[in-house]
């Protein structure tokens, strides 16, 4: 899906929204389950991909988190109902950038396993 820089978007007449967003939004760009689509195609190519390997995912901390833990359930629902197990080990890291309302000149990695264990995989 490409979405060009002057399209308007779709028109909030097509969705129902919680009233509390009534006067802030002025169209959806990407609709919800456009999303979960895109989730659950991604979830059936990583499947694919990944052979008898075991799945090591790494989910970036806050912003990722529901995507990742979207991701992981397809792929596990997938795995459930495939002729193979798929095992998979869920590590969470941070990113920080900024100190205060600087900018770092280097990314720290906050929190997960020695991220050395996850080379090759």
């Amino acid at each position: 899906i490409q979405i060009s820089d002057n399209w308007p978007g779709y028109s909030l007449d097509l969705f129902t929204y919680p009233q509390h967003y009534y006067g802030d939004l002025e169209y959806v760009l990407i609709p919800h389950g456009i999303i979960v689509d895109r989730t659950e195609r991604l979830a059936k190519d990583i499947m694919q991909d990944i052979g008898d390997n075991d799945i090591v995912v790494l989910c970036v901390l806050k912003g990722g988190y529901k995507f990742c833990a979207d991701l992981v359930e397809h792929i596990k629902n997938l795995s459930r109902n495939s002729e193979r197990f798929i095992s998979m080990k869920v590590d969470f890291v941070r990113l920080k950038s900024y100190h205060n309302d600087q900018s770092m000149q280097d990314m720290q990695i906050m929190g997960g396993d020695d991220l050395s264990k996850l080379t090759g995989k």
